[in-house]
């Protein structure tokens, strides 16, 4: 007790000596201007996963997982299973984009090179770069280098799609130079991703350098082979184990519950689709019971909804997205080791064929089964029916299976519309053909017109080449 009176003392004369001088002052203490670099962070990396890499309901994470056939409503069609959107239903996954991570990481940028927190700047430069690569991907051509300056250009031009590549590769590139540099300031637990390990960080940008690269393999002006090379020089610096993974892990409090959790329980009308139950069941998938959730009152009954189907069934009779994704603490990956497993699959099937690429992709299953505690024995006998590759179903293999590991992720979409594996079709009572990107935001046709945003679902963007 006289320790705290003491201190109690001390303020009350530090307040005495300054109050006048903190009252002259038109600066809110609730509401800075400026804040330092850790706290800055931890709010933009949630929101890259909560808002951006996962979304609402009516948000460009979900509509993909649609496209991908992995969820289905049941509701009456049509919905955004049958691919009915409008502009305004992609207006929540611009502003978190735009407004609440590329702008903030901006300043994070900004203030980190003043500071020379280089740690940090390579962090920033590290988010952005994903940031930016995930709405490219969705929308093709996207304002940047004109945007995100201020107030001082309300409706800044849009970047070429292939310009968007090249400033992602230069701010990874950036990144690794700062993290070498290693001055001032050391990321802590604000950190949610790796708690300032900037050797994983390093890891991160390597992969995520990989994944750009890839993505190129039938863009125009670039050759498979040429990215195949790029990206295997990458891996070798790239995420080494599942430690590694860049993820979220949500405490599952009230206030903090995953992302899919709260898409599909309690109260949705969103459940999993017959087709990725029906996918895992016909191969005796030992990894269906945490993926996918028994129908309700059952233990062993795994019952998806058709897409697009007319009527509306019971919907405790469906099955939801399992414990390893939806469950209210479930981990979040964002990019995870077995991404780069995969990457490094297909970059070796182009450079070098099937059977070199093979014990590759094996280990990519391996790795996501063992992270979802599946056993060696479980993991050998799926291995046994779907490891072996050939000359004629090792792309189309890999990318079914890495389609699994990326469960729920945006990445499904980019590698369906750069490969065409999984091989899909239009669902029933479908408004169009599959989408092949987003349409843009109304919030931004009413602020910021531009000769782009005709662009329909079916159009392709530019790497999305026929």
């Amino acid at each position: 007790m006289k320790k705290l009176i003491y201190t109690l003392s001390i303020l009350a004369a530090v307040c005495s000596s300054s109050c006048k001088k903190f009252v002259d002052i038109n600066v809110d203490p609730n509401n800075p201007l400026e804040v330092q670099e850790k706290l800055l962070l931890a709010p933009i990396e949630f929101n890259l996963v909560y808002n951006v890499e996962a979304g609402p309901e009516a948000s460009a994470p979900s509509f993909t997982n649609h496209f991908m056939q992995m969820v289905a409503y049941n509701q009456p069609v049509p919905n955004f299973g049958t691919y009915q959107l409008v502009n305004t239903n992609l207006n929540s996954t611009w502003d978190a984009i735009y407004s609440t991570c590329l702008q903030n990481l901006k300043i994070l940028m900004n203030k980190s090179q003043a500071n020379n927190n280089l740690n940090y700047k390579a962090i920033a430069e590290i988010l952005t770069a994903q940031t930016l690569g995930i709405a490219t991907d969705l929308w093709g051509d996207i304002p940047y280098s004109q945007a995100l300056g201020g107030v001082d250009n309300f409706t800044p031009a849009y970047d070429k799609q292939e310009d968007i590549y090249k400033s992602i590769q230069s701010l990874l590139d950036q990144a690794l130079a700062d993290i070498t540099a290693n001055t001032g300031a050391k990321p802590g637990s604000e950190d949610y991703f790796y708690a300032g390990d900037m050797a994983k960080w390093s890891k991160l940008a390597y992969t995520l350098k990989a994944r750009y690269y890839m993505h190129l393999t039938k863009a125009p002006g670039y050759t498979a082979g040429a990215q195949a090379d790029l990206a295997l020089a990458a891996l070798n610096n790239g995420l080494a184990a599942n430690a590694d993974d860049m993820r979220f892990v949500y405490p599952g409090g009230s206030n903090s519950q995953n992302r899919w959790y709260t898409l599909m329980l309690p109260l949705s009308t969103l459940v999993a689709s017959t087709a990725i139950v029906d996918t895992l069941v016909k191969r005796n998938d030992p990894r269906l019971p945490v993926l996918i959730a028994p129908v309700k009152g059952t233990t062993d009954s795994y019952v998806g909804r058709p897409i697009g189907a007319p009527a509306i069934g019971v919907l405790s009779s469906y099955s939801l997205i399992g414990s390893a994704y939806a469950s209210v603490g479930s981990t979040q990956y964002l990019v995870p080791y077995t991404e780069a497993l995969f990457l490094k699959a297909e970059a070796t099937l182009i450079k070098s064929g099937f059977a070199a690429a093979q014990p590759i992709f094996q280990s990519a299953i391996t790795a996501h089964m063992t992270k979802l505690g599946i056993t060696t024995t479980a993991i050998n006998t799926y291995l046994a029916a779907r490891g072996t590759l050939t000359a004629t179903n090792a792309l189309e293999r890999i990318m079914e299976e890495k389609k699994i590991a990326d469960f729920l992720s945006v990445e499904n979409f980019n590698d369906w519309r750069r490969t065409g594996f999984p091989r899909l079709s239009p669902v029933p009572n479908a408004i169009s053909a599959i989408p092949r990107r987003m349409i843009y935001p109304q919030s931004e046709i009413n602020t910021n017109p531009q000769p782009q945003q005709s662009a329909l679902l079916t159009d392709r963007v530019w790497w999305d080449a026929q």
